[in-house]
């Protein structure tokens, strides 16, 4: 057996207090497989039967261009590689992590290393074992394979352990937030053996998730089987996925009334068609935030009052009200209302002010048209539109640019003023640095950071997930990354779906479309 693992709680004056702390979590496994288990709803034309059960047909709007969740994990297609991938953890609705692939974890007395327990007699859809071995796998490519888009959430783990069934995490710093980080978004663990040639994982994904492949036809279908070696098998009540990416807008909503589809993700234009069509629309909750992102590091951002001028120009509820028909919601945070990362005390603290916009644009030396601007953006986009329209209002000349390769030029932080939108992560504080910290991916004025913020999100990541000192800790972490120059947020656009009234309700995990427990009646 192992030792026994502990770690030491700060005691309010600072020092170190002795207490044992096992962080066995299988009691949650339990009430996990008992989420939500609705009534069969009412046959519907959107359901079909295939041969020994239901299947889901998905009309998918971020069909996975890979199916590597190295390259893909950080985009909003983590969902559709949940379907093929587990996880050491998963959230369950109040945003938690639980077990997946790991039936338990603990932290050893310092809070930097930090072990999973992995589930016995698992394994992959190719037979390969689940074990340590190809979770140290899974971590290494992720942090060393050259089109990653995971390593830089990466940056606690030092080093990765392989004893068994046991995974041995050896952490550069104190980071009680790895759980909540090793989740379905930023560790879709693959077959080792599969994943030795990302190429070809790429076009013949193996994991261990509820769901196996058996056709790909690259950038268009998926037919995926549920897999009856899935840890919770038993409650995947769905035989069949084919997964189809979505065509022109305008046929989806006609797809799911006529039974091609029976499950769409939509957009909030497409939301009363839906409804007057007898659908079940609903907004799966998330952390999706849009934001203006600014370059502190080039003129004229690099003086403060023209910062705020943009800050006091951006009407955020024009953005609610012309790009999501009252689905979305103002946001001037990374992290939706209610949430306990999100600052109250930060609320509203630039307020829609043209007028003292003016002003702070004057007092810096600019008349009306003296500051003209490069928006660039990879794609058209109405957003785009309303901050020029904004911006000229109070004197600032926007011309709109497209650059196809605009990521190149985005992420080596050449470009002065951009759009970004985020779907946020598990782990509130790998959000926050991603958007505030000196090498994150979503700050275009890298290496800038505001004061305070290192320190802020270090106290985050020292303090245990359960701590009564976690919640108050975590908003100051993000009223510090808030101080930034560097991002305007503007609004949230809703998870927005439709299914027919056959398939039962999705538990409510934000961010994430979890299949546990879902039934498909046959009508």
């Amino acid at each position: 057996m192992s030792p026994r693992l502990t770690i030491r709680r700060p005691r309010p004056d600072g020092t170190a207090a002795r207490r044992p702390r096992r962080l066995r979590t299988a009691a949650l496994g339990t009430a996990l497989a008992t989420l939500l288990v609705p009534a069969l709803a009412a046959c519907s034309g959107g359901a079909s039967a295939s041969a020994g059960g239901s299947t889901l047909k998905w009309a998918s709007s971020y069909f996975p261009a890979h199916w590597d969740p190295v390259v893909s994990g950080s985009g909003a297609q983590f969902r559709e590689l949940a379907l093929v991938y587990a996880s050491l953890t998963r959230t369950n609705e109040k945003g938690e992590a639980v077990p997946d692939l790991a039936e338990s974890w603990e932290y050893n007395d310092e809070g930097d290393r930090i072990t999973f327990h992995l589930r016995p007699g698992l394994k992959f859809s190719d037979g390969l074992p689940v074990d340590a071995t190809a979770v140290k796998a899974a971590i290494e490519r992720a942090q060393k394979q050259k089109n990653s888009a995971l390593f830089g959430d990466l940056t606690s783990i030092e080093s990765v352990r392989a004893e068994g069934l046991d995974a041995v995490l050896e952490l550069s710093q104190v980071d009680y937030q790895i759980p909540q980080l090793l989740g379905q978004r930023v560790l879709q663990i693959a077959s080792p053996k599969a994943a030795k040639t990302p190429e070809k994982l790429d076009q013949n994904p193996v994991g261990a998730g509820p769901f196996v492949v058996k056709q790909l036809v690259p950038g268009t279908k998926a037919v995926l089987t549920k897999n009856p070696d899935y840890w919770d098998a038993e409650n995947i009540h769905i035989e069949q996925v084919e997964l189809t990416s979505a065509p022109d807008a305008s046929t989806v909503v006609s797809g799911l009334q006529t039974g091609v589809y029976n499950f769409a993700d939509i957009k909030p234009s497409q939301a009363d068609a839906a409804k007057k069509a007898g659908l079940d629309v609903f907004v799966q909750p998330g952390f999706n935030a849009s934001n203006i992102s600014l370059n502190v590091n080039k003129a004229p951002f690099d003086d403060d009052r023209v910062v705020d001028a943009v800050r006091h120009a951006i009407n955020r509820q024009e953005f609610v009200d012309k790009l999501t028909f009252g689905y979305g919601e103002a946001t001037d945070q990374p992290f939706p209302k209610g949430y306990v990362a999100y600052d109250p005390e930060s609320e509203n603290t630039y307020p829609y002010d043209p007028a003292k916009s003016r002003k702070l644009l004057a007092e810096a030396g600019h008349p009306a048209g003296d500051i003209t601007l490069d928006l660039v953006i990879p794609t058209e986009d109405p957003q785009a539109e309303i901050v020029q329209s904004q911006l000229a209002a109070v004197g600032i000349k926007v011309t709109i640019k497209i650059d196809k390769n605009w990521a190149t030029p985005f992420f080596a932080k050449d470009l002065t003023l951009s759009l970004y939108g985020t779907t946020g992560r598990d782990s509130a504080v790998q959000t926050l640095t991603a958007h505030f910290g000196p090498d994150g991916p979503l700050n275009l004025s890298t290496p800038y950071e505001p004061d305070g913020f290192a320190e802020a999100t270090a106290k985050v990541r020292q303090t245990p997930l359960d701590a009564p000192e976690y919640p108050r800790a975590l908003r100051a972490a993000t009223r510090a990354g808030l101080a930034s120059k560097a991002l305007v947020f503007t609004y949230s656009s809703p998870n927005l779906l439709a299914k027919s009234a056959a398939l039962s309700d999705l538990p409510k995990n934000p961010a994430h479309l979890d299949w546990t427990g879902v039934t498909l009646s046959g009508g």
